[in-house]
């Protein structure tokens, strides 16, 4: 009788791979001022594809967040119970400093570290939104330097402290931020929380809030009507003499991914807060914010395609069909060369928006231009071409990938937040628009790093003359709107064109160049066009055991 027990031609789990040995990850951390940080991020690395790693990730997302919002004998304690996978994962990112240590660190490069340690720390997502927003909150918080005096320091500790207590006694916190509402969604200047000045310098809000990220951290910026119009708001969850700030939590969201992240509704019923910059000026203070968490809402998705990829790779290394190793066959080849030259134009544009951001905070105003369009754009694309990355990936596992154990499905739910998170396509691209009619030295810096490169092909020099004809001629603004998302595309294109041309390996920026560009191939993933050297472009994103 046949063992019908004994397994073969199935791959075992991913375990044991480094993701910071991701050649095009490397290069741009290296390039864009990070060398120093090699170790740290390879170090890093080796954790996140680790069984232990893997198995908080795992833990994380299947234990979902449970809301408490009394205690036994009915005091409000609006408190969120968290798998303790979740904290140890939390523990790790603030060890390690991928949240708001770069603030505190003078070397260039620090936030270029930072973007390859996000790149590289992979075995959950939904634990890094309040890892994120503790990034962001810094700068928006120095509009009030009272404020920041306080907590900056405690927000740029490597010490992780989930314990609900006053912020400022603590050894280190987290942020969190709440914008949106039930009646404006994106357009927050329709909000109706309403922030009553007190005599003693504070604010009382009242109003109701859609979506709040992290709500178990210790600080929230909130935006909120004061007498002066929309205004940004400290608000803490424990008050200095330690009872509990009049912040409710409604209920926790049913969300399609991002498990392990507890986003919520919260009630404001005459919660104490603090104001950041002037009143009236809430959208520009909370901005500085929101540019940042778009930045790792770039580097996210490029690290999704990654991601996927390294799992479609390793399968299609172990599993044989038809008598071959599936990575040995044409057809799954042009697949899995399709995906690494999307993954790596997503990550070279990323990080060097990364570089960008470390620039334009040490004062280099051109580079702080062209991160004003080129993040909005890029936002736009990499971010919307995660989500179809993620499903082709997944298909290279054919049924196996649709299995929850491959995790594959973990990452395709994920894929489609990065595009909707601070702001979905339509905004992004309005945005990238609005840089271009309200910042026109953006605009100019744009086209001077461009041409720089666009005579090295004549593919790109054709793109970019199209681009500034196009970009020449937005008079009418209705117009303007209705190709938003064409011209945030092109922009993003022109600059993952120029980066590859530059920096990228060549086998890699002349698929790119051809398909792109040139439309060879077709609309699908795995269409590229006959007479490409799949061969140096599938040899960078091979994963080694």
């Amino acid at each position: 009788m046949a063992d019908t027990h004994t397994v073969t031609n199935q791959v075992a789990p991913l375990q044991g791979y480094n993701p910071a040995t991701s050649p095009v990850l490397r290069e741009a951390l290296i390039r864009e001022g990070g060398e120093w940080g090699v170790e740290e991020v390879a170090e890093l690395g080796a954790l996140s594809g680790s069984a232990q790693a893997q198995r908080w990730g795992e833990l994380a997302d299947r234990n979902r967040p449970i809301l408490h919002t009394h205690d036994t004998i009915g005091n409000r304690i609006d408190e969120v119970e968290y798998d303790p996978a979740y904290h140890e994962l939390m523990r790790t990112a603030l060890e390690h400093g991928l949240h708001a240590a770069p603030w505190a660190d003078d070397r260039p490069g620090a936030h270029v570290v930072r973007a390859a340690k996000m790149g590289v720390w992979t075995p959950e997502p939904g634990h890094l939104c309040p890892i994120s927003m503790t990034y962001a909150v810094v700068p928006a918080l120095r509009y009030n330097p009272e404020l920041s005096a306080i907590y900056e320091p405690l927000l740029t500790s490597r010490t992780y402290d989930p314990q609900l207590t006053v912020p400022a006694t603590k050894a280190g916190i987290t942020a969190g931020m709440s914008m949106t509402e039930k009646q404006g969604g994106s357009d927050v200047r329709a909000n109706s929380t309403e922030a009553a000045p007190n005599a003693d310098g504070s604010y009382t809000l009242t109003g109701h809030k859609w979506f709040t990220s992290a709500p178990m951290g210790d600080i929230f910026l909130v935006l909120a009507q004061a007498p002066g119009g929309l205004s940004c708001f400290l608000l803490p969850r424990i008050l200095a003499d330690g009872t509990r700030n009049r912040m409710h939590l409604q209920r926790l969201k049913d969300k399609l991914g991002n498990h392990a992240n507890a986003s919520s509704e919260i009630e404001y019923d005459g919660a104490t807060a603090w104001l950041v910059g002037e009143e009236g000026r809430g959208v520009a203070v909370i901005i500085e914010m929101v540019n940042l968490t778009r930045l790792d809402c770039t580097l996210a998705s490029a690290t999704s395609m990654r991601a996927g990829l390294s799992r479609a790779i390793y399968h299609t290394q172990h599993r044989r069909a038809f008598g071959d190793y599936l990575i040995d066959q044409p057809l799954m080849r042009n697949v899995l060369a399709d995906l690494a030259v999307e993954a790596e134009a997503a990550t070279l544009l990323a990080m060097r928006m990364a570089g960008a951001t470390d620039n334009a905070i040490r004062g280099d105003e051109r580079d702080g231009a062209l991160r004003r369009i080129g993040l909005a754009a890029g936002k736009y694309w990499v971010c919307k071409r995660a989500t179809g990355h993620a499903a082709e990936a997944m298909e290279c596992l054919g049924g196996n990938g649709y299995i929850e154990d491959s995790q594959m499905p973990r990452l395709y739910r994920e894929a489609p937040l990065m595009g909707i998170w601070e702001g979905s396509g339509n905004v992004s691209a309005l945005d990238t628009l609005r840089a271009i009619v309200t910042r026109p030295e953006s605009v100019e810096v744009l086209f001077d790093d461009l041409a720089s490169t666009a005579g090295a092909d004549p593919r790109l020099a054709r793109h970019v003359d199209t681009l500034k004809a196009t970009l020449g001629d937005l008079d009418d603004v209705t117009g303007a709107q209705y190709r938003a998302r064409q011209i945030a595309e092109d922009i993003a294109l022109a600059l993952q064109g120029m980066l590859l041309i530059r920096h990228g390996n060549p086998a890699v920026s002349e698929a790119f160049l051809a398909t792109r560009f040139d439309r060879k191939g077709g609309s699908a993933y795995g269409t590229l066009p006959s007479g490409l050297d799949l061969d140096p472009i599938l040899g960078r994103v091979l994963v080694t055991d």
